[in-house]
C-alpha cells in the first residue's frame, strides 16, 4: 500500500491522522532562542501569549533534511512507495526539503512530494483523498493523477479577526492594522495559485462577519465534491463555530463537516480569531 505523508501544515485533527495512518512531518516554530516542533512542543495560544508579551511575530521554518529523510527512511528500506504533501511552495521550502531528502535516499522511484499549492486544510483536504485512495489499494500512479485533477478545485479562504499578526509579520503595514482594528475591519484571506490574496474587507462583530463570508460561498458550497467540508480554525468562540457548523449541516451537501483546529506555523501568522470554510469546488 502507498504510504501517505504530509507536514504538519495540514492542520489535520488527531482523529483523522489516525484513521487514515498518515504520518506528518513537522516544521519549526522559533520563538526568540527557542526552536520547537509544530504541533509537539507548544501551542497555538502560548505562541500568541509569547507574541504579545514580545510584541514580535513567531518565525516559522521548513522542516530539517535530516527529519524529512528520517521519516522517509523506514518505507524506502522496504521498498514501499511514498507520497509526501508540502505546503505550498511559494509559501515554504519544505517542498524543496522533501525531495531532496528523497534524492539523499537514492528513491526517486519510490517517493513523489507533492506540491499542494495550498496551506492548512486545504492541504488536508488533497491528504485525504490520497489517503483514501492508498487505503483502497490504488497504485502511486493514480492517486497522483487523482490529486493533480482536484488540486485547482480546492477553495481555501479564511476571515482574519486581527491585523496584528499579520502586521508583526510584515504582510500588512502598521497604517493599515491600525485603520483595520479603529474601523473593526476583517480581511478575507484566500488561496489562489499556491499563494495568499487578499479579498473582501468585512466590518463588524466577528461572529456575524463569518456566518456571511460562509454564506456568501452557498452557490459554490452546494455544488462542492459532497464528501468533507472543513471549518478551520485558530481559536474562535465555540458559538462562533457552532453557527457555522449548524449553517452548513442545513445545506445538505456534505457527508461530513469536520471542525479542527490550526496549528502553530498557520497560527503564528494570522493571530487568534481567524476561521475559514474550506472544501473542493465540483467539476
Amino acid at each position: 500500500m502507498v504510504k501517505i505523508i504530509s507536514d504538519s501544515t495540514c492542520d489535520l485533527s488527531p482523529e483523522l491522522i489516525a484513521k487514515y495512518d498518515i504520518d506528518i512531518l513537522p516544521l519549526h516554530i522559533v520563538l526568540g532562542e527557542e526552536d520547537f516542533e509544530d504541533g509537539r512542543g507548544i501551542s497555538p495560544d502560548e505562541i500568541y501569549q509569547w507574541s504579545d508579551l514580545h510584541r514580535q511575530s513567531p518565525k516559522t521554518a521548513a522542516c530539517t533534511l535530516p527529519d524529512a529523510m528520517a521519516a522517509l527512511e523506514p518505507y524506502v528500506s522496504a521498498g514501499r512507495e511514498v507520497i509526501m504533501f508540502s505546503i505550498s511552495s511559494s509559501m515554504s521550502s519544505t517542498f524543496n526539503v522533501m525531495n531532496m531528502a528523497a534524492e539523499q535516499l537514492d528513491a526517486g522511484h519510490l517517493v513523489t512530494v507533492i506540491d499542494s499549492m495550498n496551506l492548512s486544510t486545504g492541504v488536508g483536504l488533497q491528504v485525504i483523498e490520497a489517503a483514501e485512495m492508498a487505503q483502497q489499494g490504488k497504485s502511486a500512479r493514480e492517486i497522483i493523477t487523482h490529486i493533480e485533477a482536484i488540486r485547482p478545485r480546492v477553495r481555501a479562504s479564511f476571515v482574519v479577526d486581527t491585523l496584528t499578526y499579520l502586521h508583526r509579520g510584515g504582510r500588512c503595514s502598521g497604517l493599515v492594522a491600525m485603520m483595520g482594528g479603529a474601523l473593526r475591519l476583517h480581511p478575507r484571506i484566500g488561496v489562489a495559485d499556491g499563494k495568499m490574496a487578499p479579498g473582501k474587507k468585512y466590518r463588524g462583530k466577528m461572529d456575524r462577519v463569518i456566518l456571511s463570508y460562509a454564506q456568501e460561498m452557498e452557490a459554490e458550497l452546494r455544488t462542492a465534491k459532497p464528501d468533507r467540508v472543513f471549518i478551520t480554525h485558530s481559536g474562535c468562540p465555540e458559538s462562533t463555530i457552532t453557527a457555522v457548523q449548524e449553517w452548513l449541516q442545513s445545506l445538505g451537501c456534505f457527508n461530513e463537516i469536520h471542525i479542527t483546529r490550526a496549528g502553530g506555523v498557520v497560527s503564528s501568522h494570522c493571530g487568534p480569531g481567524t476561521l475559514g470554510v474550506l472544501f473542493i469546488a465540483g467539476e
